[in-house]
């Protein structure tokens, strides 16, 4: 029989494991600072609309 294996070793494949892991951290925590930057902006943006309905309702816009 022949011992049909893979050529990479043991230290590159861990290499690859950790630079996996590493992305996956940083997705996480862009994600994170995406969702709190959305939650800041979207009562801003909602007043915004407001002002501009108000202002569009009482011909000063």
């Amino acid at each position: 029989m022949f011992d049909v294996r893979g050529k990479l070793e043991v230290e590159t494949l861990l290499k690859i494991v950790l630079a996996l892991i590493a992305v996956l951290l940083a997705l996480q925590i862009i994600g994170i600072v995406v969702g709190w930057i959305a939650q800041l902006l979207t009562p801003i943006l909602l007043l915004v609309v407001a002002l501009v309905v108000v202002l569009w309702l009482l011909d000063r816009l």
